[in-house]
């Protein structure tokens, strides 16, 4: 494998600035999740549903093992979701991955999930886009704008050329500074909007990247997605109700038997039965968009294959460059 290790003595520790520094681009994380998608359509992958605890009400701490042989990468991220870390000053998510050696089942790395897990998911909703969004799409309303808000734009902004931004936030404050510091990385200037159907309304790529919620209180209706529109709700249906879920011509998921895992724990009451998964379209079994009225949704999941495709790029790059410290086994 790619930037093999030396030893089988050590492991190489990555912290979040360590993970940040190594540079891998938003560019090369969607071209790694699109091979992955492609070889999970083929049935070349290995990931069980996720297993997790719950410690607190709407928070999780969830075990992702997944192995994609193309790359060489297998191994498991640890990762929380606490809402109520946001009135402490906490981030929302937080976790740990662990890289594993497939030949030998050796830990070879361990890094922070933070910065992994905002871009795979942006690069996610990218790849969802290319195949079920219009090719002209310009237009993107984020409705939440943490983390995930900022990832998702950037990696739709590598897709798309993307002319106008509307951003919504419960919080303004957290949405002007949003619209401050991504004006800078998508060179477009971001119109703050008070009401979320602002954010919704006439725009060609829509994503909800909000607190996942079990018993959430949405606000988005039928109507509100424009035709031929694209929406990626990040938060699970927590913003999006049922009606307005079953209004798209076409319903995707990044993961058919990781929805019925969730369905069964008391999510996604009121969603369709998606007609295919992400990685079926990617590998062309299952059509993606085919006309430009078409209003389309994929409701990813986050898979623990998005970020073990993504921990090999960094874990590859930063034994290129030397980054991160070698810690004994």
């Amino acid at each position: 494998m790619g930037g093999k290790r030396m030893n089988t003595d050590t492991v190489l520790y990555l912290s979040r600035k360590d993970v940040e520094a190594v540079g891998v681009s938003m560019p090369e994380i969607i071209d790694a999740l699109e091979g992955m998608f492609k070889e999970k359509g083929e049935g070349r992958v290995e990931m069980p549903p996720k297993p997790g605890i719950h410690t607190r009400k709407d928070a999780f701490i969830h075990a992702m093992p997944a192995y994609i042989p193309s790359l060489q990468s297998a191994g498991m991220k640890w990762v929380s979701g606490y809402p109520d870390n946001q009135k402490k000053k906490l981030p929302y998510i937080s976790g740990l991955l662990i890289l594993n050696d497939p030949d030998n089942g050796i830990p070879i790395a361990v890094m922070d999930a933070t910065w992994i897990t905002a871009q795979r998911t942006g690069a996610a909703t990218a790849v969802a886009a290319k195949y079920l969004a219009r090719k002209d799409s310009s237009s993107v309303g984020i409705l939440a704008c943490g983390l995930q808000g900022r990832s998702n734009l950037e990696a739709l902004s590598c897709v798309f050329e993307v002319e106008k931004v509307k951003a919504f936030d419960i919080y303004p404050e957290v949405a002007e500074k949003f619209a401050s510091e991504m004006t800078e990385i998508v060179q477009v200037e971001i119109e703050i909007v008070n009401d979320p159907k602002e954010a919704v309304v006439g725009l060609d790529l829509v994503v909800t990247s909000g607190p996942i919620l079990k018993n959430p209180d949405p606000v988005i209706g039928a109507g509100w997605l424009a035709e031929g529109s694209f929406a990626s709700p990040v938060d699970f249906d927590s913003y999006w109700k049922g009606e307005a879920l079953g209004q798209p011509d076409k319903l995707a998921t990044d993961d058919m038997s990781q929805m019925e895992y969730y369905r069964e724990a008391g999510y996604f009451k009121d969603t369709p039965q998606p007609y295919a998964d992400l990685g079926e379209i990617v590998a062309g079994k299952k059509p993606g968009r085919e006309n430009a009225n078409e209003r389309t949704i994929c409701i990813n999941l986050g898979l623990a294959l998005d970020d073990m495709a993504t921990a090999i790029l960094i874990y590859r790059k930063a034994t290129e460059k030397g980054v991160g410290t070698h810690l004994p086994l």
